[in-house]
């Protein structure tokens, strides 16, 4: 059991109470597709990887920050990015004391987005926490399909502020607007990690060195391994793709469903390992997550 507390820019919020012993192995939010276009995605149809599988063979690269794994790069870009579930993935333009920077977020409900803490607390980058994000959902270089929105208030969980601590890597932007229903956003699940095993994930975001954080791009591959707290994939990514979402579809049918917050290139994995790898949805950090949305007015109730 992991006692985590949710801190936000510029004063910590009240303490979260610790996740109960005996709570279910397995809990998820729920997703919502948004009340933008509902026609399907090409792209999700024939890129997205699901279920389970084989992992898809490659070989093994040098260790790096965000890391293109093999000899080829295999992240292609998206281009109906107005549509579900790339819209729900935004392109961050992150600006501090220090510089700016860009990174990924994605809705999980209304006004909440997740990335990774160092998108909005960053000794290196910013010297503290970012001073204001622009969230630009579903860009397409220069096209912007829904309006961009800026934010300066920010949360992330407390071990990552107090010692920026790899495996809670996790921040949160929160807006004033709910650009979420229009959008939509995604289902996040804490799974056990024996169930985890084994499946394919998608990571999709916006990269630095292919369209310098305008353009999103995609790629998909089996789990490597999984433990109490990450998740690693021998997935490409790029500095920029820090926050994207990695998730999963169970079946065929089934919607996506965010597993991680990806964060970290081979350097950040096991040695010899030599994969890409994200901090896990585990229950207490889906518990906070449940609490950055309801501090932003919570989902839709049911009818």
């Amino acid at each position: 059991m992991i006692d985590l507390k949710s801190v936000s820019n510029p004063q910590p919020k009240p303490e979260l109470e610790a996740v109960a012993e005996g709570a279910p192995a397995r809990a998820s939010t729920e997703g919502r597709a948004g009340t933008a276009s509902a026609e399907a995605s090409r792209s999700l149809k024939h890129l997205a990887a699901k279920g389970r599988g084989a992992p898809l063979q490659r070989p093994s690269a040098p260790a790096g920050l965000e890391s293109i794994l093999g000899p080829t790069d295999d992240r292609v870009r998206i281009l109906d990015t107005d549509l579900a579930p790339w819209r729900m993935v935004c392109a961050l333009r992150l600006r501090g004391r220090s510089g700016a920077a860009m990174g990924t977020g994605w809705f999980v409900g209304p006004k909440t987005l997740l990335t990774a803490g160092h998108c909005v607390y960053s000794t290196q980058f910013f010297g503290g926490w970012a001073m204001e994000i622009e969230v630009s959902p579903g860009r397409n270089g220069s096209e912007f399909p829904f309006k961009t929105v800026r934010s300066r208030r920010f949360s992330a969980v407390d071990r990552w502020v107090a010692s920026e601590d790899p495996d809670f890597d996790i921040g949160c932007i929160h807006l004033t607007e709910p650009k979420g229903d229009e959008v939509g956003w995604f289902a996040v699940g804490a799974l056990p990690p024996d169930e985890l095993q084994g499946y394919f994930v998608n990571v999709s975001g916006y990269p630095g060195d292919r369209g310098v954080g305008t353009e999103q791009y995609h790629h998909k591959n089996r789990v490597l391994q999984v433990t109490d707290r990450r998740v690693f994939y021998d997935v490409d990514t790029f500095g920029g793709q820090s926050g994207a979402p990695v998730w999963i579809h169970e079946n065929d049918t089934a919607p996506p469903l965010a597993v991680g917050i990806h964060a970290y290139g081979t350097g950040g994995s096991p040695t010899g390992l030599g994969a890409n790898s994200a901090p896990r949805i585990i229950p207490e950090v889906l518990a906070l997550i449940r609490s950055w949305v309801e501090a932003d007015g919570g989902w839709p109730k049911k009818a």
